[in-house]
């Protein structure tokens, strides 16, 4: 019976069990599971019951004087016919509001409408308005039930983005300046990716440069080639503008490599690190040409920046392992909240955490949202086109903030702005909404 159950609504059944046997009780009565809602309500619940004034310990004492005791307690105390009763309207409740999970809210929903036991009444020493707090649970468990087709899909053409904000860290606006200053002696009007590199192999020694020169790339050997190349027809494949085409798609790429590794500027690593991951250019052309093992270069240039690994470098490296365990090769906003639940150390997982948000229930919601697949193994892991939205508003609002990284509370409150997101699904089938999140958010700030 309890396999639909959410680990809220499980805590709850057996605390009531705790109670009983705590209270010398011959069984589970449903006076026992109220007691067990008031100990384990949070969120919601919680407010409800603060509401008419109503903690563990005065609930505790009117629920004794309703229960039958023995002189001694049992080992195992079984569940009464009401008990069970409740337990499967408890199913009907799930099932009639669209939830594929049986909540904390239906059971608190199934108790205090209960009329075969001393539930109101005791419920009516406090005051407690049962219309009102039937509404508002109702309100919070109906779910309509929609197929939906994984993930997030989207007919639009992904568009480049335009940039402006990216280049604002010494280093990088160092790299443009040089970069400009080679148009002129070079004869050239627009910025291409060989003009870009060939700045940041000018920079001063750092990870980055002794990781290139490791690989035989260095200021020397890139400005060789590029000094027998005569032509730039590698640069253009579309109209002219402030950059060539590739390096501004080659930008866009450095800008979402910056995202996706929670930083919130764009630095001379994501720059060569989208070069390579391009693929074309006068820049890749000459690194190719060196006989550089690409995919080598790639790790030896993210490793370091993994050693300072920001929450949301870690999110989403979180993120893409639940994609891989579901069989996908496709990350969306559901596969971000489970990273944020999974890296368990910030503000965002906390929050999470204290809205009694696991890590096993939320997986289950995601699996039954989005199934299992065999993509993995053909292709190369990508972002959905709403959870690159998710990610760009993140980055928005850490640069407003002048951070210099991506937290994951910026992540989390950037995915309760996509109120159609698989993300914001999986919330809802937990019973939270975005305001008790903001709220939390707001608690603990």
């Amino acid at each position: 019976m309890f396999e639909r159950f959410t680990e809220k609504a499980v805590n709850a059944v057996s605390e009531a069990q705790r109670f009983a046997k705590e209270l010398k009780s011959l069984e589970v009565c449903p006076e026992h599971l109220l007691l067990a809602l008031v100990s384990e309500a949070r969120g919601v619940s919680l407010k409800l019951f603060r509401m008419y004034n109503v903690t563990e310990v005065s609930m505790k004492e009117e629920v004794q004087s309703y229960v039958t005791t023995s002189l001694k307690s049992m080992e195992y105390v079984p569940f009464s016919h009401n008990v069970k009763d409740i337990l499967k309207r408890t199913l009907d409740l799930a099932s009639k509001s669209g939830n594929q999970n049986i909540l904390f809210e239906h059971l608190f929903l199934s108790v205090i409408t209960d009329k075969n036991s001393n539930i109101q009444t005791i419920l009516e020493k406090f005051n407690f308005q049962i219309p009102v707090a039937r509404e508002i649970l109702t309100k919070l468990v109906q779910r309509k039930i929609k197929r939906l087709e994984h993930p997030e899909v989207e007919d639009d053409e992904e568009k480049l983005t335009t940039f402006d904000a990216g280049y604002e860290g010494e280093a990088l606006a160092d790299v443009f300046d040089r970069a400009v200053s080679k148009l002129s002696a070079a004869g050239y009007e627009i910025l291409g990716t060989e003009q870009i590199l060939a700045s940041i192999l000018e920079s001063e020694n750092s990870a980055l440069i002794n990781t290139l020169g490791a690989y035989g790339v260095n200021s020397d050997s890139f400005n060789e080639k590029l000094a027998h190349i005569e032509s730039r027809q590698s640069e253009f494949e579309g109209k002219k503008i402030i950059f060539t085409p590739n390096a501004f798609v080659m930008m866009n790429l450095a800008m979402q490599t910056a995202k996706e590794m929670g930083s919130s500027v764009i630095t001379p690593e994501h720059i060569v690190l989208s070069i390579l991951k391009a693929k074309k250019g006068l820049a890749y052309e000459i690194i190719n040409s060196i006989g550089v093992n690409e995919e080598k270069l790639s790790e030896d240039i993210i490793k370091p920046i993994e050693k300072q690994m920001s929450e949301t470098l870690l999110i989403m490296k979180l993120a893409k392992e639940e994609a891989r365990r579901l069989g996908r090769n496709v990350v969306g906003t559901e596969m971000f909240l489970l990273g944020i639940i999974a890296e368990g150390a910030s503000l965002a997982s906390e929050v999470l955490s204290d809205l009694e948000i696991t890590m096993k229930d939320a997986r289950f919601v995601v699996e039954n949202l989005v199934g299992y697949g065999n993509e993995y193994f053909d292709k190369e892991i990508v972002f959905t086109k709403r959870a690159k939205r998710v990610l760009e508003r993140a980055w928005v609002m850490a640069k407003k903030q002048r951070k210099q990284r991506i937290e994951a509370v910026d992540l989390l409150l950037s995915i309760l702005d996509e109120p159609d997101s698989l993300a914001m699904k999986v919330l809802d089938n937990l019973g939270v909404d975005s305001m008790e999140i903001k709220h939390g958010i707001k608690g603990i700030k």
